[in-house]
């Protein structure tokens, strides 16, 4: 196949997604046509998406039994709930009779019941109602359960994966730990999870939250303070991308409101309580670790010129314990939707210049190596998909 509708051919996408090396500094980036072309989408989602693990967010958003979200993934709609059991789960949301979407949004639930006709569903997606089933010869309920994906829980993160065997979690984020496990994340507790959509691709939505090369441009007077030069970017074994930079102060707070800091969290020392690691877990989700907070976001294609983010802020459980910690933790939430506010509209520009006809691949600068790492990445898992084109 060497035609195609849209703003590149096969051809000419095989031979730009090649010129994506993983050395980021000698690398052309991701061809602007993954940005903007529709026609692309459905290749990127069976390509990104749809092979190994894609992340849902934090476990104890789902915390009580019952509690559920309504989420679309690579084009596929989607139930995250916790089971009675207590295990999370991950459903097709689509009932086995006549395929109706079965639940929305956010909420609890004791059952799962389609609007349509009523066929209706425990926690664990067993089919225990169906009404008017009495003529169906051979019909057998126990084969019409909801369809269940794969779900892996690590270090407070819930993934899942549309393939029958996919790769094992630890296969997946390697030697993650090695980066990570001095802030013993796995039990910090989620306070605010705010969901948005947004008119640009998903794919720099993440990227810009993980260079530094914009700070002094797009935030000269906001957090672009906290932010000496940053660590070379980690050398990785999994599927990620992690730098480390020390800050001026607590990252997650503004320079006029540094006296709220909660307390570093236990365990850190050296650097690492006087700093920030920006860790890009492929291929949607993205999160800061500083010495007292997390604030993490996911992005999910809607189309290619716009997304569904969703930010996820979290504390150490000692800090959430604080009697104060609700008026302190306010002024974190500021700090964060404020740099995410000034990042908005240069999105917006980037996304109408990518959606040029004649928009060309560019190069990578110093500050800005997870964003090249990604796209090698990217690039690969395109390229395989092309080949089966």
């Amino acid at each position: 196949m060497t035609t195609r509708p849209g703003l590149v051919s096969w051809h000419e996408l095989r031979l730009q997604l090649s010129a994506v090396l993983p050395d980021e500094n000698r690398s052309l980036g991701i061809p602007p046509a993954c940005y903007a072309d529709d026609e692309l989408l459905a290749l990127e989602q069976n390509a990104v998406f749809h092979h190994g693990w894609v992340g849902l967010g934090r476990a104890d958003r789902w915390a009580d039994t019952g509690d559920y979200s309504a989420i679309d993934i690579g084009g596929v709609p989607l139930i995250v709930m916790r089971s009675k059991s207590g295990a999370l789960k991950v459903f097709a949301n689509s009932c086995r009779h006549r395929g109706s979407q079965l639940l929305s949004g956010d909420g609890n639930c004791k059952k799962i019941k389609c609007p349509f006709h009523w066929w209706t569903y425990d926690l664990d997606g067993r089919l225990k109602v169906y009404p008017r089933m009495e003529n169906a010869v051979d019909f057998d309920p126990d084969k019409f359960g909801l369809v269940e994906f794969a779900v892996a829980v690590e270090h407070g993160f819930v993934f899942t994966s549309f393939e029958d065997q996919p790769p094992a979690i630890a296969e997946w984020l390697g030697d993650f730990d090695r980066f990570h496990q001095p802030w013993g994340i796995n039990h910090w507790k989620t306070t605010r999870v705010r969901e948005f959509e947004v008119d640009c691709n998903w794919k720099t939505f993440i990227e810009v939250f993980n260079e530094y090369y914009h700070l002094p441009m797009v935030h000269p007077e906001s957090i672009n303070w906290l932010y000496p030069e940053p660590d070379a970017v980690d050398a990785v074994s999994g599927q990620y991308a992690t730098q480390f930079g020390a800050t001026e102060g607590a990252a997650a707070l503004m320079q006029d409101t540094q006296q709220y800091a909660l307390p570093t969290a236990r365990g850190l020392q050296g650097r690492e309580a006087r700093g920030t690691r920006y860790t890009w877990i492929y291929p949607n989700l993205t999160f800061a670790l500083s010495q007292d907070s997390m604030w993490m976001y996911q992005a999910f294609p809607l189309s290619a010129n716009r997304c569904r983010a969703i930010q996820t802020i979290c504390f150490p459980t000692e800090s959430v314990a604080l009697d104060d910690f609700s008026e302190r933790a306010e002024y974190y939430y500021q700090r964060i939707d404020a740099a995410l506010d000034e990042d908005l509209p240069f999105l917006l520009r980037q996304q109408l210049g990518l959606n040029s006809k004649f928009a060309l691949q560019g190069r990578f600068g110093a500050l800005e190596p997870s964003v090249g790492k990604f796209a090698y990445w990217y690039s690969q898992q395109m390229l395989k998909q092309l080949s089966l084109t």
